[in-house]
Parts: structure tokens; C-alpha cells; sequence
């Protein structure tokens, strides 16, 4: 998986609290990222980001689950230029995609693996406003362990697991190969 990085963001502030699907105004309050190239867990705070576009920039394809449509433009308004250029791996993408419908995380990891989120985005906004920077890290890094877990299960098998709602156990067929792509920006933004 060479130098591929899963990463997941938690944001101080709702949708309900900006007024709706507005991911400009949202702020982030912490993103944690596994490293493939260095087998390492690292968190970041808002005033911490440079740091991380660094590594993202230098970095190779990025992995999250619903991260193109949240995570990464959520990150946007802190850079520079467009982290969408970035290669990315979107596995909700790919599982809608296959599928023809969105599915929780939670669902995907608890039919493919066995486990399970240990919460939700909306607590650890409150834990944010509670100051409970620990909690919301252990939080992220649980969601990124369970997104790199799903990942490498569906790489490894061409499907994850979910069960429909009436109960049954589906599988669902996905590609997550990796896709060389070479990125299409200038990577000497000064940070």
C-alpha cells in the first residue's frame, strides 16, 4: 500500500450550527492519519494543519470514507490550493457506486469486521466544546482504524459486508486498486 495515508477529520461545529450543508463553514478540531509509508498514527489540531498538508502533499493516494464530499473540502478552507487533486480513494464512493445507495461506516464495519465506531461526529463536537481534546482524538483514531481496516478487507477480497435492512448479510463488490495517478498542481506552496 506503499505510501498511501487514511485519515479522517472531526470539525468544532455542526451543519445545524452554520445552517445547513455548508462545509466552508465548518472548522476543524482535529485529523488523525495513518501513514502506510511509516506505520504511524498522527493527529493534528486546526492550528497544526500546515504540518499535515505537508505530508499529504508528499504523501500518495489519501483513503477515507466520505472524505471527497466532507473531509476534504471541509480541509479546503485551511489550504491553499485544492486537495481534491490530490489522488483519492473515497471507499463510500466506491461502495455507492457499486451498491446504488450510501451506506454508515458503521454498518460496512460491523458486517465486514465484526467491530464497530466507538461514537459519533455530533459527540465529539460537543467534546470540543467541552475542551476534551482526548476523546475526540481517541475517537478519530478509531474511526481511521476501522476505515483502514474496511479498506484493506475490500482490497484484499473485492467486496465489504453490510446487512440490508431486512437483516441479511450483502456483499458488495468493490475495486480499491490502486490507480497511479500524478498530481496536477504545483507542490510549492510554502508551508
Amino acid at each position: 500500500m506503499g505510501n498511501e495515508i487514511v485519515l479522517d477529520i472531526e470539525t468544532q461545529n455542526t451543519f445545524e450550527e452554520v445552517g445547513g450543508f455548508f462545509t466552508d463553514k465548518l472548522k476543524v478540531s482535529i485529523v488523525c492519519a495513518y501513514y502506510y509509508e511509516t506505520d504511524t498514527w498522527e493527529s493534528y489540531l486546526e492550528h497544526e494543519l500546515p504540518a499535515l498538508f505537508q505530508r499529504l502533499e508528499k504523501g500518495g493516494r489519501i483513503v477515507g470514507y466520505n472524505s471527497i464530499h466532507f473531509d476534504m473540502p471541509v480541509l479546503n478552507n485551511y489550504y491553499a490550493g485544492d486537495l481534491l487533486k490530490l489522488p483519492q480513494l473515497d471507499l463510500l464512493k466506491h461502495i455507492e457506486k457499486s451498491l446504488g445507495h450510501r451506506i454508515k461506516l458503521d454498518d460496512v464495519a460491523k458486517a465486514t469486521l465484526g467491530t464497530q465506531k466507538s461514537g459519533h461526529g455530533l459527540q465529539a463536537v460537543t467534546w470540543w466544546k467541552q475542551g476534551k481534546i482526548d476523546e475526540i482524538r481517541e475517537y478519530c483514531l478509531q474511526d481511521v482504524k476501522v476505515t483502514k481496516e474496511v479498506y484493506e478487507f475490500g482490497k484484499k477480497n473485492g467486496y465489504v459486508l453490510f446487512d440490508n435492512r431486512r437483516g441479511e448479510r450483502q456483499a458488495v463488490k468493490i475495486d480499491f486498486s490502486e490507480v497511479k495517478v500524478t498530481p496536477t498542481f504545483n507542490m510549492t506552496m510554502g508551508f
